[in-house]
């Protein structure tokens, strides 16, 4: 079997790719051994070409001593098949209204279709992965999310029934060290387990989050359409303190979905994660440009 043909490039761009690897080379050292986890969903998920290098960026974390675990979501093919069966949904502050056969499509869907795709395109790109939910092993343990809204007649809070919908209150990380050990590459829906053995869907960024900080995780990142926190001029902010980004939320620098994403980034600094990244996964490699490269690829936020 003959090798394949190597691309026709010239000289100069030989070489500025051997300076793209000499210089990746120091970061590559750092992270060597390091747990990070990588939420992924949004437009990355959606484009066939961009879920393919997703997939060889996992496995080139991998193959450099990294452990990656993946974290996905799947909101809107939840939403499609949930229009395909005609069950009408409704949303809370982003956060969908679940019923029991709704909370069945949900992780039918995340458990199903889209965690194998995932777990099948990792596979195929020389990676050794397995699908989880966060039911197996009990590795995600869920209690049930409540949310108020305020009637702007009444001036009178109430509360609003999620359904099963849940949050994180404890993650078991037997398994997911057991895999490390055996270079098995995790890829988690974010469906939890409750106490009563009830199945909650929950935010995947949540479920990131969570499971960053149970491992102890050296950086999680966030996936996402945008291109990370944007101050009131529009322009990136590549790094923010803890205060900072609370800053940032009280101030109303940060607003609508960015400010649950900082909260996310924020709960996992405090829970041990050296940092937390938000960048924007429509750019090819942006995992990579991230962790490899001096400038990275988004905002981190850190406690210094």
């Amino acid at each position: 079997m003959t090798a394949p043909a190597a691309p026709s490039l010239s000289r100069d761009e030989w070489i500025a790719k051997a300076r793209t690897l000499s210089e990746a080379l120091p970061y590559m050292r750092r992270y060597a051994g390091k747990t990070i986890v990588v939420k992924y969903g949004g437009h990355a998920m959606g484009d066939e070409s961009l879920a393919i290098k997703f997939a060889s960026d996992i496995v080139l974390m991998k193959q450099v001593g990294i452990h990656p675990i993946v974290v996905h979501g799947g909101g809107p093919q939840i939403g499609q098949m949930l229009e395909r069966l005609k069950i009408k949904s409704e949303f809370v502050d982003g956060l969908r209204i679940t019923d029991r056969e709704t909370v069945e499509v949900a992780e039918m869907v995340l458990s199903g279709s889209i965690n194998k795709q995932i777990v099948a395109l990792i596979n195929d790109a020389g990676g050794d992965a397995i699908g989880l939910s966060g039911k197996d092993d009990d590795l995600i343990e869920a209690r049930k999310v409540t949310r108020t809204k305020r009637d702007p007649d009444s001036n009178i809070e109430k509360i609003i029934d999620l359904g099963f919908v849940g949050d994180p209150f404890r993650i078991n990380p037997g398994l997911l060290l057991k895999l490390r050990q055996a270079d098995i590459i995790p890829v988690i829906a974010p469906i939890g387990i409750g106490e009563d053995g009830q199945t909650y869907n929950i935010n995947a960024d949540t479920a990131a989050g969570a499971i960053a900080a149970a491992m102890k995780a050296t950086r999680l990142l966030l996936l996402t359409d945008v291109v990370g926190v944007l101050d009131k001029t529009k322009t990136l902010i590549p790094e923010l303190t803890v205060d900072a980004a609370k800053a940032a939320i009280a101030d109303g620098t940060a607003t609508g979905g960015m400010i649950p994403k900082i909260e996310t980034c924020l709960s996992a600094v405090e829970g041990g994660v050296e940092a937390a990244v938000i960048l924007d996964g429509r750019v090819p490699h942006a995992i990579l440009l991230e962790i490899f490269t001096e400038g990275g690829a988004g905002t981190l936020i850190g406690k210094k």
